[in-house]
């Protein structure tokens, strides 16, 4: 099958960026998107220019560094799907591609495709550690856990701070990735000596970052590949409000 790429080109962070066209020929349907841009590259060094710069890394869905927005869909058409799980076979033979970068001030363009995401890690840091002793691994049973707030700690945990959320939200609001990082921990008795203290500063962090304010749009989770509840940003508010009237 042949593409027509328009791909947001920027050559550092204080440069202008422009849409360049680009052919992408003879893919097959079965290769995966950041496959073909790789062909494209290819095509790009054969020809001593730029290759198109991207994040990537483990190319399995679990790392969340495959931030695209594809055609104006974060990691693109499918639902539950990062970039790099997308598969050419989701687009028709002919189709015109736009991709482009995260877009959010708080996401600043490094190159190209390419976005600084080092306030996720920022926000992430804020929250400290929790008090749990090293060593060796404790019984699985000495500490128990109700089955209810396992499952749902899993589901927070989920999260790969991928920055979807943020991409497609209209307001760039990181409440659905603070909401499930907050969570995890609040909803496991390893998190409780920190609770309020974490969420104060991990909100706290999140504002002072620039990222937008939350308005229940619901555009996070349905862009989200990991398919994170907005559950957990009513989860969120709860903890953040009683650990603010705790400090009263």
């Amino acid at each position: 099958m042949n593409v027509t790429l328009h791909v947001w080109r920027q050559k550092n962070a204080t440069s202008p960026g422009k849409m360049v066209k680009y052919e992408a020929k003879n893919i097959s349907p079965d290769t995966s998107f950041l496959e073909m841009l790789d062909s494209v590259n290819q095509e790009l060094i054969a020809r001593d220019e730029d290759p198109i710069a991207f994040d990537h890394d483990c190319r399995e869905g679990i790392c969340g560094t495959c931030s695209l927005m594809i055609n104006g869909l974060a990691h693109g058409p499918e639902r539950a799907t990062t970039t790099c799980q997308l598969h050419m076979r989701s687009f028709k033979d002919g189709d015109t591609i736009y991709i482009e970068p995260w877009r959010a001030s708080a996401f600043p363009v490094l190159k190209d495709l390419v976005v600084d995401r080092g306030a996720f890690d920022r926000i992430i840091a804020s929250g400290g550690y929790i008090s749990v002793s090293t060593g060796s691994a404790p019984e699985a049973n000495s500490v128990p856990v109700p089955k209810d707030a396992s499952d749902l700690a899993m589901d927070a945990a989920a999260c790969i701070a991928c920055g979807a959320c943020v991409a497609a939200c209209p307001n760039a609001s990181a409440m659905l990735f603070t909401a499930a990082k907050v969570s995890q921990l609040a909803l496991l008795p390893q998190g409780q000596p920190e609770r309020q203290r974490r969420v104060l500063d991990m909100v706290r962090q999140m504002d002072s970052e620039g990222f937008g304010h939350c308005t229940n749009i619901g555009e996070c989770s349905t862009a989200c590949p990991k398919e994170i509840s907005m559950d957990f940003i009513a989860m969120l508010n709860r903890e953040h409000l009683k650990a603010t009237l705790s400090k009263k």
